[in-house]
């Protein structure tokens, strides 16, 4: 098991190489018998997802806690993110947009609705979750499978 300077280290390099952490030196890492925990600011959610992601990608590391604080640099209307939301919704051939209602409340992105599978939740939490401006997005779409099983 790496000692604990060296698994700190090892994430911090790793977000200086991975282009989907463009500002590496706004992450801070600790980590103490294998719990890492990250603070600091990042540009957007997917960011969030990804320091996060990498810091359980490195050998010895047991939890990771994210207490990462999303700042959008952009900060964008309420009313421009949701409009930005819809047309990402309706502009993926894998997300039925219809079906899905979208409120933006101080960046905070949330969807309504009913889709007849998973896939199609995800693939409608993908094309949003690529809108700049969004703080945190909450996915209340349910599935709906016809009968039972």
């Amino acid at each position: 098991m790496l000692n604990e300077n060296l698994i700190s280290d090892e994430i911090r390099a790793k977000y200086v190489r991975d282009p989907r952490i463009p500002h590496p030196a706004e992450v801070a890492v600790s980590e103490r018998a294998g719990a890492v925990t990250l603070r600091g600011t990042v540009g957007t959610p997917q960011q969030r997802h990804a320091a996060v992601e990498i810091a359980k990608s490195v050998g010895g590391v047991r939890d990771v806690y994210d207490e990462l604080s999303v700042d959008l640099r952009d900060h964008w209307d309420d009313a421009e993110i949701r409009g930005a939301a819809l047309q990402a919704l309706m502009s993926s051939p894998d997300v039925p947009a219809d079906q899905i209602e979208v409120k933006v409340d101080a960046a905070w992105l949330t969807m309504k609705g009913g889709v007849k599978r998973q896939y199609d939740s995800d693939a409608a939490f993908e094309a949003v979750s690529q809108v700049p401006g969004v703080g945190g997005i909450t996915n209340k779409i349910t599935v709906i499978t016809a009968g039972g099983h």
